[in-house]
């Protein structure tokens, strides 16, 4: 299994709705790429204060790197991309196997 996980800072000028729907489009994507097993999101939540400014996180699931790298360049995710990234001020996304 592959992790796909990324942290998120949205512009200060997208209303929660746009956020919302930024990343309900993203969870949307497990019903449409094969291959693609799980996806949760969610605001920063922890006291500890290491966020680094980030405010919404993402964690996807893929069975295998080769379903990763099929999704990468995959129309869905490209139409997805399209409306999420224009609304983003920084973003970090991170991939790792699972062992």
């Amino acid at each position: 299994m592959v992790r796909h996980f990324g942290v998120l800072v949205f512009k200060k000028e997208i209303s929660e709705a746009e956020i919302e729907e930024s990343l309900r489009m993203m969870k949307a994507l497990v019903l449409q790429i094969p291959g693609l097993l799980d996806m949760e999101y969610g605001p920063y939540s922890s006291p500890e204060g290491m966020n680094d400014g980030f405010t919404h996180g993402f964690l996807i699931t893929f069975d295998s790197e080769e379903s990763r790298d099929a999704y990468l360049p995959h129309p869905i995710h490209e139409q997805a991309k399209d409306v999420v990234v224009p609304r983003l001020e920084r973003a970090i996304v991170f991939d790792f196997v699972v062992k």
